[in-house]
């Protein structure tokens, strides 16, 4: 009885995706669309992008993340973003003035050295719904998925979760990261399971 009671308890918790479409990347002739790098711009949106989620309180259990390189890249400098905010909290459990000054949420940035990556060739190949088994797979003890990846399946994506969305022919720009509340478990996820929290399209300043 207390195992189905926890089972339901899991189901019906709340649970964070976090969908991010890579940072601006080069288009260079002779170079092959897996292996395109971010550009300098690229590079510090990408960290933008993390810092914001480390002060937004969204910084995943588990990332997911397209083998391409410059969704790779994007990973990389995200986490390079979190583990600044992971440094800014003081590891006795203080909460030290520079970290609530910058805005950062100690708890989540601690949070970014326990991380799981999977690099999934389904993000880069697949179609919106090999997408959607791939989140559908994730082990419920995970509260906060980012996932990492392209046009356009990445929008479709954030547009068939929440279809109250007002239709963008451009989808996500660049270093933006849409965020979605499920109800329930992963293998829940589905068209019109997760409504959209909020976006936010990061752009470094000073590039």
């Amino acid at each position: 009885m207390r195992a189905r009671a926890i089972r339901q308890a899991d189901r019906m918790s709340h649970r964070t995706l976090v969908l991010l479409r890579h940072a601006k990347a080069e288009n260079r002739d002779g170079i092959a669309d897996l292996d395109r790098p971010l550009t300098v711009r690229g590079h510090a949106d990408a960290m933008a992008a993390g810092a914001w989620l480390a002060q937004s309180g969204h910084v995943p259990n588990l990332v997911l993340c397209s083998p391409a390189r410059r969704t790779r890249q994007t990973w990389q400098q995200v986490a390079l973003a979190f583990a600044e905010a992971s440094a800014a909290a003081a590891p006795d459990g203080d909460i030290p003035e520079s970290s609530i000054a910058s805005g950062v949420d100690p708890e989540a940035a601690r949070a970014a050295t326990d991380l799981q990556v999977r690099f999934e060739p389904a993000i880069y190949y697949g179609t919106t719904e090999d997408v959607l088994q791939l989140i559908r797979g994730v082990d419920d003890t995970v509260s906060v998925l980012l996932l990492v990846g392209h046009n356009p399946t990445i929008s479709q994506l954030s547009a068939l979760l929440d279809p109250t969305l007002t239709d963008d022919v451009d989808g996500l720009r660049t270093s933006t990261a849409a965020v979605h509340r499920l109800t329930g478990s992963w293998r829940d996820c589905g068209p019109g399971t997760a409504s959209l929290l909020t976006t936010h399209t990061a752009r470094a300043s000073g590039v």
